[in-house]
């Protein structure tokens, strides 16, 4: 600053900053929440994906038979030519070949029901509070997320059943695969558990942060009362 010039630096009232803030902590948060919300959209497309997909394990090249499974559906060959025969039905719960099979479907199937639900939940942004809205969304992929990790966890218990060794080979068991190879989608599934935990986390750090700016909006609405 030249010595004698006119001090032309002003400060801003604590009011006026405070209104600053508060403005960019809402246009953050409601950026922030657009980025979750499209990555739970995401996040339901790969659950249904690795629900639907039938390619959690398959055949590798010393295989007696060639093939694959997912979690209620499955196809094999016959060992005579390269047609697979496929079977299974979520439907059909007796044609699923493992008790773990079935266990696991179930567990990935509400997993991939609570995302839907979640994503449904969506529509209560309009009628609700925000702070409540992401609080009910975190639960539900939290919730997700565990059956998801359920599901993991009980499928490998089903490779002892025959339809998996007829593949596989006769050194297949629990937990156990034999000549054969996890696939994509188990693998997908896996990385589901990471974004499941990550946005609900998330979920509950914004339900968090508008419930702080309900609170400083009405301490500010009753000290501007009082000021009256």
């Amino acid at each position: 600053m030249v010595p004698g010039a006119p001090n032309t630096t002003t400060m801003l009232p604590a009011s006026e900053a405070a209104k600053i803030y508060q403005t960019n902590y809402v246009r953050n948060s409601r950026a922030i929440g657009v980025l979750w919300a499209i990555f739970t959209i995401l996040f339901a497309i790969v659950n249904v994906v690795c629900f639907i997909q039938p390619y959690w394990i398959g055949d590798g090249v010393d295989t007696p038979q060639a093939g694959y499974f997912g979690l209620f559906h499955y196809c094999i060959g016959n060992g005579l030519s390269r047609d697979l025969t496929c079977q299974g039905s979520f439907t059909e719960f007796s044609s699923i070949p493992s008790g773990a099979f079935k266990a696991a479907s179930f567990f990935i199937g509400m997993s991939m029901v609570l995302v839907l639900t979640c994503i449904g939940c969506f529509a209560l942004f309009f009628f609700c509070s925000t702070g409540t809205v992401y609080k009910i969304c975190g639960w539900m992929q939290l919730a997700a997320g565990t059956c998801l990790i359920l599901g993991c966890m009980i499928y490998p218990d089903g490779w002892d059943s025959d339809e998996v060794k007829r593949m596989c080979g006769e050194k297949t068991d629990k937990y156990t695969l034999g000549a054969c190879s996890v696939r994509w989608a188990y693998i997908l599934a896996i990385m589901g558990i990471m974004d499941a935990l990550i946005l609900s986390f998330l979920a509950f750090v914004l339900g968090n942060r508008q419930d702080s700016l309900m609170s400083e909006e009405l301490l500010g609405d009753k000290s501007g009362n009082n000021a009256i």
